[in-house]
């Protein structure tokens, strides 16, 4: 069965999203990364734009197929050959379709009202799925 995390607190979703897929990929993980069009545009240029030695090689998934040998995949919909990557990192406001492929899926929280409120209706969705959550709260671990 699918391991469910919820990080709730991020100030910034897009910024801590970066910092934990550079992390992940230290340690050799595989991501995909679950976004609106907009959100995979952003993190698509700040990926590389970080810095000239600190830049995360990843993929967008523009309606190809996705080149699997990124460790990171950016895309706006899951498909079922990004399960080799394991770790579905979420931050749509949907539960996501196939998200049971993966072995992890991480759900990113914000600190925005309605990014919260969505985000306890995926944890209902879950639950009710029978799946067991961790949570993960960012302002108890300093991640402001």
């Amino acid at each position: 069965m699918t391991d469910v995390a919820f990080h709730f607190g991020a100030p910034n979703k897009l910024e801590y999203v970066g910092r934990l897929l550079r992390k992940a990929v230290a340690r050799g993980a595989r991501l995909t990364v679950l976004a609106v069009p907009a959100q995979v545009q952003y993190l698509d240029v700040s990926l590389w734009a970080t810095s000239p030695t600190d830049f995360l090689v990843h993929g967008v998934d523009n309606g190809t197929s996705p080149d699997l040998r990124c460790p990171v995949v950016l895309t706006s919909k899951v498909h079922p050959a990004l399960s080799s990557h394991g770790v579905l990192v979420n931050l749509t406001h949907e539960m996501p379709e196939g998200f049971d492929v993966f072995d992890r899926v991480i759900e990113v929280v914000s600190v925005d009202e309605e990014d919260r409120a969505t985000a306890r209706l995926r944890w209902k969705q879950y639950v009710q799925q029978g799946y067991a959550i961790q949570r993960h709260d960012l302002k108890l671990k300093g991640t402001e």
